[in-house]
């Protein structure tokens, strides 16, 4: 006979960040401060973790700056090499924000720690072998014990999701989207600065490109969308986008895997996943979005103003693609960042000038039929464009912490509205409340132009 559990004790904090004195970490605690014992906040008690109590009460007075730390916010030591630790976090909080990475070095005892104790989190990565790797060897025992486990919070990959399926979302039936490509621009008055945690991830993505195939071939197969017309273009390698005014180049970036997560899901979900005890009226909206919402090809460019801003770009991964096959290389890589990125990385990090002067705008270029039965006809090409764009600022220490810290606040405010538990992508989960809190919090949604085509039209 089974014995029963005792029941799990009312958690302390409604959410615990960890790895808050890190790069990132600090913006998310300030950006959480922001909404901490507010009025109509669901965010009471908040507490820091981290391995060092020194390092985290001094980015506690950081992101409170000019104010005085508030009293009770908390700071807790933990580290990700220590399970015990982890468990104890998960034990005194509804919520646990992971802040650090590389996720594929410290991601998975976090996780695991979480989907056992049945804690619900959220973290930054932009990893894809690590999240389909956290899918494969947790998301059964998430949905047993009720955590909700959800990658890709940060600028990758919300931005990329919300931003797809905004411009999925205005092509009204009859019509129907066929690809869109979303052109990411990054902006500064002073010079870009990228987080050494990013490259880094980025480096070791790379190299690990065989383990990530492989993954994926152990994997049973899932049924793809169904998208009308024809397969999606390959294109040149460095394209002009006329309409838009930039250069671009192909980006391997985790956006286009999550989305393609999410259409999955949805695929399997037709109306989206169901909430533990929803309300009426968020089974309505839930519904009423995702019937919106209509499959397409998507793919993600790194976009420029000018040709040499593509090539040093098309340098870095260069760089990155030959070194990166050997251990000296990659040696190389991390030791210096600044010298292999063109400047665009380096270890320490970004001022806070260089954060506050830094900006992006992501155009989603879709083209497809302005009746779904053209799109069944023999050689068919689409016939219509709609150009949506989404724009915010700095992307990876002010526009991570508005994505994670608005998809923290939608899980303590509306958890029965949200799937009992199991690792999925933001988009599937967050899509009907999101995109109104980003807007909310200064990422901006903008329909630019619906176009019809001539025949002569980008197939």
């Amino acid at each position: 006979m089974q014995t029963a559990q005792p029941p799990k004790p009312h958690p302390l904090y409604d959410i615990i960040i960890l790895g808050a004195s890190g790069f990132t970490g600090k913006y998310v605690v300030k950006e959480a401060l922001k909404f901490l014992n507010t009025p109509s906040s669901p965010l009471k008690t908040l507490a820091l973790a981290g391995r060092s109590r020194e390092k985290l009460v001094k980015t506690l007075q950081w992101a409170a700056h000019p104010s005085s730390p508030p009293n009770d916010v908390s700071v807790i030591t933990a580290d990700t090499t220590d399970p015990p630790s982890l468990s104890s976090l998960c034990n005194q909080t509804k919520l646990l924000l992971n802040c650090v990475g590389p996720y594929r070095i410290h991601g998975e005892p976090v996780v695991a720690a979480c989907a056992s104790s049945g804690c619900d989190y959220l973290d930054i990565t932009g990893e894809p072998e690590f999240m389909e790797k956290m899918e494969a060897k947790y998301h059964e025992k998430a949905m047993e014990t009720g955590s909700l486990i959800v990658s890709a919070c940060g600028f990758d990959s919300i931005p990329a999701e919300m931003g797809v399926m905004f411009n999925m979302r205005q092509w009204v039936a009859p019509a129907v989207p066929n690809h869109v490509t979303a052109y990411v621009s990054l902006e500064s008055d002073k010079r870009i600065v990228g987080n050494f945690a990013t490259y880094e991830s980025a480096v070791l993505g790379v190299a690990n490109m065989d383990k990530l195939q492989q993954l994926r071939r152990s994997r049973p197969k899932k049924p793809r969308p169904v998208i009308p017309g024809p397969r999606l273009p390959k294109g040149p390698t460095i394209e002009y986008q006329e309409k838009i005014g930039l250069r671009a180049l192909k980006l391997p970036t985790a956006d286009a895997v999550v989305v393609r997560r999410t259409l999955v899901t949805l695929m399997e979900n037709p109306h989206g996943l169901p909430g533990i005890n929803e309300s009426p009226e968020h089974i309505g909206k839930r519904e009423a979005y995702w019937s919106s919402v209509k499959p397409a090809h998507f793919v993600v460019k790194i976009a420029s103003k000018s040709l040499l801003g593509i090539y040093r770009i098309l340098g870095v991964g260069v760089f990155i693609g030959l070194l990166c096959r050997f251990s000296f290389g990659r040696w190389l890589l991390l030791k210096f960042p600044s010298f292999f990125s063109f400047g665009w990385f380096r270890k320490t990090g970004p001022s806070e000038d260089e954060v506050r002067s830094a900006s992006f705008k992501m155009w989603f270029v879709g083209y497809g039929f302005s009746d779904c039965n053209l799109a069944s006809e023999r050689n068919s090409k689409p016939d219509m464009e709609i150009i949506t764009r989404v724009m915010g600022p700095e992307i990876g220490y002010v526009t991570t912490p508005i994505s994670l810290i608005q998809c923290a606040l939608i899980v303590l405010s509306q958890r029965e509205n949200l799937p009992k538990g199991g690792v999925y992508t933001p988009g599937i989960v967050f899509g009907p409340d999101l995109q109104e809190r980003l807007q909310e919090n200064g990422i901006s949604f903008d329909v630019v132009s619906k176009t019809a085509l001539p025949s002569s039209a980008p197939a």
